[in-house]
This record gives structure tokens, C-alpha cells and sequence, in this order.
């Protein structure tokens, strides 16, 4: 487990996602649009909660090889997650995850991990740019811990839709050496230097993945 201090992070906190409503981002396989991500933000009383929606398709001459399908919500109080739960249909294989905050300390019922968790271990679900500090984060489709070492790569200005934004670019990789391949996290992150707000991620996995940002509202 690998802790690290990043002093442009210092007043990272879920509250400071309070005022968004909605980040919509598309999802491009080999340079194609296969799909899309969707959060959308409602703050309710003193809690923050934070709904995910994930679909792609693969396609071949038209012929649909594989369908991916993930329905989460988040709910915070006071920066923390007090409870969490997702249900995935990857390609016909079903999985799931439910978590919750009891006294301090993550529960979690997942299709992989049945167990605790500190606190400190994170949604991978990279909106909450508080998971660049993270020791490990906690999978959203089946509850896997994954211990993590995060690596600060640069500062690089990219341009989304004819804009220009300056972004703080992560590398997350996986600090278990005896993971298979598949498992391994290898995942590029960057997040506006300005806002904190996650714009795009990139990965290989059976293919050239990215995450790119659409809207932010």
C-alpha cells in the first residue's frame, strides 16, 4: 500500500462536488464511439449522492459481440460514503456490489470481495479526485480491493470540444504483483487543474480505451 501527498489536492473533498449536476462522458474503443458514462449529482439535505450509468456495445459487421450495462449510486454524508451500491450485466455475466458505513469502517457484499474496508479506501469510480491520496480503491462492479500506487505524470493542456483545459494527468496502477494481466489496474487519469473535475481516462485492455469528456454541468 502506497500512500502519496499531492499539496494541489490539499482541499480535496467530496463537498466539493456539491454544485455540479451532471458529467457526461463518451467512450471510444480503437479510436470508435462504442458508448457512453453518465453521473448525475443530487444534493439532498446534508447528503450528496451521486448516480453512475455505463453502456457499451461492441460491434462486427454489424453483429453485437459484447454489451456492457452498470447502474451505481453513491451517497455521502460530511465527505464520507455512507453507502453504496451498483449492479452490472457484463455481457450476460451478472455482478454486483453493496457497501455501507458502519461505525467508521466499509462493508462490503461484492460478486468478488465479502468483507471490510478503512474508510480511506475509495469508489474506483474516478469523479472524486480525492482518489489520487487513496491506498487502494474498491471496484464498482464487484468490490475488489485494489491496492494502488498512483503516480503524478505532468501537467498537459487538452482540448475538448474546441476548449482548451490545463490538466493535472495520473497514472493508477495496481501494487500486486501476483495479479493476472487482466486484473492489474493500469489506467490514465486527468483531472482540471482548475475545477478538480475528472475530464478524460485512457487504458489497454483488448483494445485502445478512452474516456472522453462531453458536458459538465
Amino acid at each position: 500500500i502506497i500512500f502519496i501527498t499531492f499539496p494541489f489536492f490539499s482541499f480535496a473533498h467530496v463537498e466539493h462536488y456539491k454544485d455540479l449536476n451532471k458529467i457526461e462522458f463518451e467512450i471510444y474503443r480503437n479510436n470508435k464511439l462504442i458508448g457512453y458514462h453518465i453521473f448525475t449529482f443530487n444534493k439532498i439535505d446534508d447528503l450528496l449522492e451521486v448516480k453512475s450509468e455505463i453502456k457499451f456495445e461492441i460491434k462486427k459487421l454489424g453483429v453485437l459481440l459484447y454489451d456492457y450495462q452498470v447502474i451505481g449510486t453513491e451517497v455521502y454524508k460530511d465527505g464520507d460514503l455512507i453507502k453504496f451500491n451498483s449492479k452490472t450485466n457484463q455481457n450476460g455475466k451478472s455482478k454486483y456490489v453493496n457497501i455501507k458505513n458502519e461505525n467508521g469502517e466499509l462493508v462490503v457484499d461484492g460478486s468478488s470481495y465479502k468483507g471490510k474496508a478503512p474508510i480511506e479506501y475509495l469508489i474506483g469510480t474516478w469523479w472524486n479526485h480525492s482518489l489520487v491520496k487513496a491506498p487502494a480503491q474498491i471496484s464498482a462492479v464487484s468490490g475488489r480491493i485494489i491496492n494502488q500506487k498512483v503516480s503524478f505524470l505532468g501537467k498537459e493542456t487538452l482540448n475538448f470540444n474546441g476548449n482548451e483545459i490545463n490538466t493535472l494527468h495520473f497514472n493508477f496502477s495496481s501494487t500486486d504483483t501476483n495479479l493476472k494481466k487482466d486484473k492489474k489496474l493500469n489506467t490514465d487519469v486527468w483531472y482540471d487543474e482548475k475545477t478538480l473535475n475528472w475530464v478524460k481516462a485512457s487504458f489497454k485492455k483488448k483494445g485502445n480505451w478512452e474516456y472522453k469528456l462531453k458536458s459538465i454541468k
